[in-house]
């Protein structure tokens, strides 16, 4: 099956839009026959009827991608220092229409059904038998890292070379995506599906956070550090759930967008930062979450909980965090969260419903683009200009 994909070459390079090819067995190192120049409307024609023949494995199902966003940690594969093998193709916020499943007793999902897909997990270890699916003992070799053992490479490029294991399971910067079926979650076919991708991990990551490690409701109080895709969607859930927020960061237009959706604004270099934060949450935040990895921020979020508050970490440390003086003392709590605690087939569909009576507008922070402007997509993405970039396999962007 063949079909058109963004390819990430290289850590300094940039994404080139190309055919690949998905084989159904393992992947070999041969070279093609010459190639002929299709139409689009050949191509097309030749990547649907190529979508009925595929054939996933037991547990998997193939999906027309609707859209996709694009997450920081998609970005992060730059800076992996070579851990994440390259050349591949990425996206990890994909949704779309199964064009294929491989059935069985167990199946429940369908060809037509429109789904979020979100991230892997083996479904068998003690922490997926816990609902705890984001602390999958093989969450970092799943997502990561290489896959499935037992499943070889099955994306090469157009010249038989092959691709890395898909991407968080999906590698959806793609027209196509094989996935592991309990990767995706049902949504009403009604919804703006091309929209919905982000739902499987940056903004269910900022949301579930507050909603499920936190259990925030009314009266509590919250501190978000940095108002990016994660942080701006914590801000959001924590409004519809009646807590009070205060955002921080350094950009006056994403302040600005925080506000609007129920955070007190606060710049992250305003004097005695954790002393303001005190006397805005009456004492101390009961909870706050840090997007940043700034341990400058870290320590002020520390210094501004009251006793017994929580400070949650979703980015990566990419050094040693050294903690000031009494920053732990009176029961204060430091943990680092994974995909927002979530089990997405119960946190998306919460999402989608808040969103649907507007309490979470997360689609008010999506610029589309069409998937051959992933690279614009990333420098707006990395300059600021944007929070939620989606790519658009086969629409126009918006």
């Amino acid at each position: 099956m063949k079909f058109q994909a963004a390819v990430l070459r290289s850590y300094e390079g940039p994404f080139t839009v190309e055919e690949v090819v998905l084989r159904t067995g393992p992947t070999k190192h041969t070279k093609p026959t010459k190639p002929t120049k299709p139409t689009e409307d050949a191509k097309h024609a030749e990547s649907t009827e190529d979508a009925e023949d595929a054939k996933p494995a037991e547990g998997e199902i193939l999906v027309r991608i609707a859209g996709t966003g694009m997450c920081g940690t998609d970005l992060a594969v730059r800076g992996s220092g070579g851990r994440s093998p390259l050349p591949a193709v990425l996206g990890h916020e994909g949704a779309g229409v199964v064009a294929r499943s491989a059935g069985g007793p167990d199946a429940t999902i369908d060809v037509g059904d429109h789904v979020v897909l979100s991230f892997d997990s083996c479904g068998h270890c003690p922490n997926c038998r816990a609902a705890a699916p984001a602390y999958c003992d093989s969450f970092a070799s799943l997502n990561l890292f290489g896959g499935r053992a037992e499943q070889p490479p099955r994306l090469t490029d157009a010249a038989g070379e092959a691709l890395a294991p898909r991407w968080f399971g999906q590698s959806s910067f793609a027209e196509y995506a094989l996935v592991p079926a309990r990767n995706a979650v049902r949504v009403d076919p009604a919804l703006p599906l091309e929209l919905l991708g982000p739902l499987g991990c940056g903004f269910l990551t900022g949301a579930g956070a507050v909603l499920n490690t936190f259990g925030a409701g009314p009266g509590d109080t919250l501190v978000v550090l940095g108002a990016g895709a994660v942080g701006l969607a914590a801000v959001m859930a924590a409004t519809a759930v009646g807590a009070a927020t205060l955002a921080v960061d350094r950009h006056p237009e994403r302040l600005a967008l925080a506000e609007r959706f129920g955070a007190t604004p606060l710049h992250a270099a305003s004097p005695d930062l954790p002393g303001r934060i005190r006397r805005l949450t009456d004492g101390g935040a009961r909870y706050a979450l840090d997007t940043t990895a700034a341990p400058p921020l870290i320590n002020d979020a520390l210094h501004a909980l009251r006793p017994m508050g929580t400070l949650g970490l979703v980015a990566r440390l990419h050094a040693p965090l050294s903690l000031e003086p009494g920053t732990l003392d009176r029961g204060r709590g430091l943990r680092h969260i994974c995909e927002g605690d979530a089990v997405p087939g119960v946190l998306i569909p919460r999402l989608i419903a808040l969103w649907q009576t507007g309490r979470f507008p997360f689609d008010q922070l999506i610029r589309t683009y069409p998937l051959t402007g992933v690279n614009e997509a990333e420098r707006d993405c990395r300059a600021g200009r944007v929070v939620k970039p989606v790519l658009l396999p086969e629409r126009t962007s918006r």
